[in-house]
């Protein structure tokens, strides 16, 4: 595209203007035409080149084209007090935001290169068994989440870690993955160090993870978790939004149960429901 504008661009020896067009004279309407084909990162570089190029890359309908179909759910759901005349570009920098709700136990923003939707879910929006006995969970803070706390078991039999949620997401196909760490991180000296000292039972039996929807769908996988000291996020399966104004309700479930051995020394973050085009960049397998 840009040697195509590069063409637009002559001038005189001396800088006097040339005969030939220039960029600043295509029409912002033309212009919007074309940013509508850009992302809005580009959209954003171009809109340093002129000042028709300024213009256009603040048009309505250029930036409601990035947005996704149900962008006013995500208004009402997410965003207080909007006001009235706020353009469409501010609306998309806001949702490319993190915005909590549900108390700041969930959030969800727009990928600013995409438009998809993320959503996030704390460990304290889950349902983990023994949570409120200290012999086995505690609540613990870290800077390594973005909800600043995360679930640290002990030690225990019988595992299982269970959420809901309730979403309209934009039409597509959706993956599920726990975010989980192996140890617990802190810092010493300016340097993070993790401590594997509770880290057992994970190499006996694989942990289950599941998710259903309310229209039918089902996924499942399993893995043995390893590599203490680091975040990995461990994939339980995909779902497909074919109705974007009607809510999905999807359960969820990291399980191992099996009683002849304990378990410890586990980090349990969040769970992320991502576009499904993301999975890959942030499984580690």
């Amino acid at each position: 595209m840009g040697a195509g504008f590069s063409g637009f661009a002559a001038v005189t020896d001396g800088g006097s203007s040339s005969p030939n067009p220039v960029l600043g004279d295509l029409p912002e309407s033309c212009v919007a035409s074309i940013l509508m084909y850009l992302d809005p990162p580009d959209i954003c570089k171009f809109a340093r080149l002129n000042r028709a190029f300024r213009g256009a890359s603040s048009a309505d309908y250029v930036w409601e084209s990035k947005l996704p179909l149900n962008y006013p759910y995500l208004i009402d759901k997410l965003l207080d007090e909007v006001p009235v005349n706020l353009s469409k570009k501010d609306i998309y920098a806001r949702l490319s935001h993190p915005n909590p709700f549900d108390g700041g136990t969930k959030e969800v923003w727009l990928d600013k290169s995409t438009g998809g939707v993320f959503l996030l879910i704390s460990s304290r929006a889950l349902r983990i068994t023994g949570i409120d006995d200290r012999r086995y969970w505690n609540h613990i803070p870290t800077e390594e989440s973005r909800f600043r706390t995360v679930a640290y078991l002990h030690q225990i039999w019988w595992f299982e870690v269970e959420g809901e949620v309730e979403f309209s997401f934009p039409v597509g196909t959706y993956s599920l993955l726990f975010r989980l760490q192996l140890g617990r991180a802190s810092k010493r000296l300016g340097r993070r160090i993790c401590n594997p000292e509770h880290v057992h039972g994970w190499d006996k039996k694989p942990v289950r993870f599941q998710l259903s929807t309310g229209d039918g769908q089902y996924g499942q996988s399993q893995y043995y978790l390893s590599e203490p000291g680091k975040w990995s996020h461990y994939y339980a399966g995909d779902f497909v939004v074919e109705n974007p104004n009607v809510s999905t309700r999807i359960k969820f479930s990291m399980t191992q149960i099996d009683c002849t051995h304990t378990k410890g020394g586990l980090c349990v973050d969040s769970v992320l429901i991502c576009p499904s085009g993301f999975k890959e960049r942030l499984m580690r397998f």
